[in-house]
């Protein structure tokens, strides 16, 4: 258990936390949530110790242990893979190498003797014997194979390194575990055996993290911080994402009946229950929505964007018609005779293991690149709008406002209230649409890229990524604008829960084609594991 008691944090005259007092208990995982520049991952420094907060103090129990997922990339560089990973555990690695330098002495002494045998005791208490055991079994559900277990982490790519420290953090099963965006670089496979671990780990975990498939796995609790406070509510992300949605609408029909207001409350409480998974997270998460009241719900003050496509005209039934398409990119073969039709309706979620071959494909497909051979065409009823994955070209060294920056892409050439209303509908209220375009953040850029596009019309929309940069609020309200969207799509995104909840047809770029499949993408993972088990059978 770890407990937080008055912790307060300033910087300047920006508060970030004031008077915190919260314990996060043993058998729980905590996904700790708040608007980007809110302090999450501050304040998961403080809980580690590497930051001091100005006032309170953090305690845990007794010969507790906690481990933290770390950032540094290039911080072992000479070390063995599954030396690093041992380190996660620092008692038992100092013990490991005070024992082994004393059975590397010439001149062995009595007193090395005595301390070698106090040694081997601690040892053996900590589980030293099986550490490396338990070290391998981490590094190879992360995808980590035996021939690397014993290379330096020099010679590792940075998507094995990433998988490396958090095996590191979650060796020898540490009473409480920090994760600050645990997901970020992990491959599909790493990421569900991350999810599994996670729901039957015992002990204390705490998470920040911008997938919310992954909190919605893991997750007992939601750990929401605003306004300098943190309040904790029990189930997962989307359960406190709809429940503060009910809670700021009961609030605002005041003059309902409490008894009606209760009912509502334990419909969605049941709907919640029923869509539980079986697994012990969310059987344990079960029990603790049934306990909740009408007050232990909370309107959330977060703003969201208000993110809605619209049609200028009804697309045909000839949307897009890709034939053999086939591109290379410095030698590399990306595309090799990629072939499909897109109907009306279709929301197509672009997949597959190489991120340029998917970037190249929506290039050729705006324009912005040609193919070595193959060919495309567009329906003459069709209106594309654009999202690139890489928006620089938008914005550097561009010295206009963002309000005459919108307005190069309006049709209407719009007043400057309509474009200062709707960029306020985009968060940016006041004096910051007089911000210059090329001072933005990533998030903010690609906020005005989800306008420019908003503006267009577009009955055919093209996205790469536009998840990327973006916070929990925004993705959320992008996902639910993309889903409510009448036309069609192309799209690419590592959001599962983007991705499941918008896209009904499947198409996975591979080196020998394309595998196109109308389904779900949960349809999509289910129908490849089975094939995947099917290959390995026949073996």
């Amino acid at each position: 258990m770890i407990t937080v008691s008055n912790v307060s944090l300033r910087y300047g005259d920006r508060k970030l936390f004031e008077d915190v007092n919260i314990k996060f208990t043993p058998g729980n995982c905590y996904g700790l949530i708040g608007a980007n520049g809110a302090g999450k991952s501050t304040f998961l420094k403080i809980l580690s110790g590497e930051i001091e907060a100005q006032t309170g103090d953090v305690s845990m129990g007794p010969n507790e242990r906690l481990a933290v997922l770390k950032q540094n990339h290039f911080e072992y560089e000479e070390e063995e893979v599954m030396k690093v990973v041992i380190m996660g555990h620092k008692k038992l690695y100092d013990i490991m190498l005070e024992k082994d330098a004393i059975y590397m002495k010439e001149d062995f002494s009595d007193e090395d003797g005595i301390r070698a045998a106090e040694l081997e005791g601690e040892f053996a208490d900590l589980n030293g014997w099986e550490a490396e055991s338990e070290a391998a079994i981490l590094l190879k559900g992360l995808g980590i194979g035996e021939e690397l277990h014993n290379k330096k982490m020099a010679e590792l790519t940075g998507s094995e390194k990433v998988k490396v420290l958090l095996a590191q953090a979650l060796f020898g099963k540490p009473d409480v575990l920090l994760l600050d965006e645990p997901t970020n670089h992990l491959d599909l496979q790493a990421i569900q055996w991350l999810e599994e671990f996670l729901i039957n780990f015992e002990n204390t975990v705490i998470v920040v993290s911008h997938d919310r498939h992954f909190l919605n796995k893991v997750c007992t609790h939601i750990a929401d911080l605003d306004f300098g406070k943190i309040k904790i509510y029990v189930g997962n992300y989307d359960f406190w994402y709809e429940s503060s949605q009910l809670a700021l609408k009961l609030s605002q029909e005041a003059n309902k009946k409490k008894e009606e207001k209760i009912k509502e409350l334990q419909n969605f409480i049941a709907r919640f229950s029923a869509n539980a998974s079986k697994s012990k997270q969310a059987t344990s998460r079960k029990k603790l929505l049934d306990k909740i009241s009408l007050e232990d719900i909370q309107p959330s003050s977060r703003r969201y964007p208000y993110v809605n496509f619209t049609q200028d005209r009804e697309v045909g039934n000839d949307l897009l018609r890709v034939e053999n398409l086939t591109k290379s990119i410095d030698g590399e073969q990306l595309l090799n005779n990629v072939s499909f039709i897109m109907n009306k309706g279709d929301k197509i979620a672009i997949v597959g293991r190489n991120e340029l071959a998917k970037t190249t494909l929506f290039k050729i497909l705006a324009g912005e690149l040609e193919a070595d051979s193959g060919s495309y065409k567009w329906g003459v009823t069709t209106s594309q709008a654009y999202f690139p994955k890489d928006n620089s070209e938008y914005f550097e060294g561009c010295d206009l406002t963002l309000v005459d920056w919108l307005r190069q892409y309006s049709p209407q050439d719009d007043s400057e209230s309509f474009l200062r209303g709707f960029l306020g509908r985009m968060l940016f209220s006041g004096e910051e649409v007089l911000k210059k375009a090329s001072v933005l953040s990533g998030g903010e850029k690609v906020r005005c890229m989800l306008s420019k596009m908003m503006l267009s019309g577009a009955n055919v929309l093209l996205l790469d990524e536009p998840t990327n940069h973006l916070d929990l609020e925004s993705i959320t309200a992008l996902n639910n604008g993309l889903t409510s969207y009448k036309g069609s799509m192309i799209f690419a995104s590592h959001d599962h829960q983007f991705v499941q909840t918008i896209a009904n047809r499947i198409i996975e770029i591979t080196p020998q084609g394309v595998v196109d499949k109308m389904m779900t993408y949960d349809e999509y993972l289910e129908n490849k594991e089975l094939q995947a088990q099917i290959e390995e059978m026949y073996k």
